[in-house]
């Protein structure tokens, strides 16, 4: 990681460490096993380039009909910021936070509408009832891995406590998700800490979002390779109601690799997890998207539901074991606290193609930039795109050299 975005992280995370809760949670909550763990942030500078992976849309890949915003990530709706904490400890320790926040003021205070869609519910999201019930988001939005929710959970309800202004609020709903990374990582050991959620939090930013093996995508799999963090987007043209849709996706899931229509996986080798018997367990992902568009509550759930189709057009077919959700909020102000006046539905359709594109592609973009990892249990071999470049040009995808 460069020099001066770990001394970044650092600064930010020792200064968050003022809090008194934080320093209490140093002392209670560390022992000989995580004191050797090495708190990792990593913010890089460049959504389309990691090391020397590119994403498909700049290996001439087409990947739907409307035209991404500028970064081709969630952060090109306004206002939205993204951090990640990569947290890594040679073949043991393979995990992270990623952090979604919808705009960086007070959250609780200017809370925004969202909604929550269920594909297949074998999964662990804190937070699902109170937004199903009152239609608001009042927190940033948390990934990690599976058995480290709780922690994820508290710290962001602590740091909500902490800010400015909340000094009397006695009840928060902190929203967290996970995937299971328990292959690449020792997932039964307390690895993520309160300070991992505090340096994402401190990283978050309007610019780049890094993708691959970074934050809560560090141990995740995805069709038998490397999985890990994704992320596009879609600005409609002004005809359309010019609104920007952004999804964010923490893939870790199976199915038939499935690029542009066509089932790559098949010719890379078979189905990498041969196919689905009835123990099969091969899941999950957390999908989050935001939009500027003003949409209320039940809206949005309209949205979240067509981001599965995302999933789909990838080859996912949504195993038992999978846990597969996804959260949808909207950042316009007009909207915020339960105010405003909603677009009305008939303008909705461009919105849904919107995120169903956008779900495709940020699943891919995980998949291409994502790095070789060493695991706990075995290793997940970057998914080999050379080989991926020649099924497809001898479909017809991408012209031939």
């Amino acid at each position: 990681m460069p020099h001066q975005a770990a001394t970044r992280v650092r600064r930010a995370t020792f200064g968050c460490a003022a809090f008194a809760w934080v320093a209490l949670s140093f002392t209670a909550c560390r022992s000989s096993a995580d004191q050797a763990t090495p708190l990792r942030g990593v913010v890089e500078p460049s959504p389309a380039v990691q090391g020397e992976r590119r994403a498909p849309r700049q290996l001439g890949i087409p990947l739907g009909l409307l035209v991404p915003g500028e970064r081709n990530a969630i952060t090109d709706v306004d206002g939205v910021q993204v951090g990640h904490c990569t947290v890594q400890q040679g073949r043991i320790v393979n995990t992270g936070v990623t952090i979604v926040r919808p705009h960086s003021g007070n959250l609780f205070r200017e809370k925004v509408p969202a909604a929550i869609a269920v594909m297949n519910g074998f999964g662990k999201l804190a937070g699902v009832t109170q937004i199903r019930e009152l239609g608001l988001l009042e927190t940033p939005i948390g990934l990690t891995s599976t058995l480290s929710v709780g922690t994820v959970t508290e710290a962001i309800a602590r740091w909500t406590l902490a800010l400015p202004g909340n000094e009397r609020i006695r009840s928060v709903n902190a929203v967290v998700g996970e995937t299971n990374d328990g292959y690449l990582h020792d997932i039964r050991n307390a690895h993520i800490r309160p300070e991992h959620v505090l340096a994402a939090l401190a990283a978050s930013s309007s610019g780049p979002v890094a993708q691959g093996t970074v934050g809560a995508g560090t141990g995740t799999s995805c069709f038998g390779w490397k999985g890990g963090i994704g992320t596009s987007s879609r600005t409609l043209p002004p005809r359309l109601g010019g609104s920007t849709v952004g999804v964010l996706v923490q893939a870790n899931f199976g199915g038939l690799l499935t690029i542009a229509g066509i089932p790559v996986g098949r010719e890379l080798s078979a189905l990498p997890y041969g196919l689905p018997t009835p123990e099969s367990t091969d899941g999950s992902c957390m999908i989050v998207i935001a939009t500027d568009a003003s949409l209320d509550a039940r809206q949005l759930e309209r949205l979240a539901r067509r981001a599965f189709l995302g999933l789909a057009r990838v080859g996912s077919w949504v195993s038992n074991g999978s846990g597969d959700y996804a959260i949808a909020f909207t950042s316009a102000e007009s909207m915020r606290n339960g105010r405003g006046r909603p677009l009305p539905d008939s303008r909705l359709s461009p919105l849904f193609l919107a995120v169903v594109e956008a779900t495709e592609e940020a699943v891919l973009n995980a998949l291409f930039l994502a790095a070789r990892v060493e695991g706990h249990r075995g290793a997940r071999e970057a998914l080999p795109v050379d080989t991926v470049m020649t099924i497809l040009r001898r479909h017809r995808i991408v012209p031939a050299r």
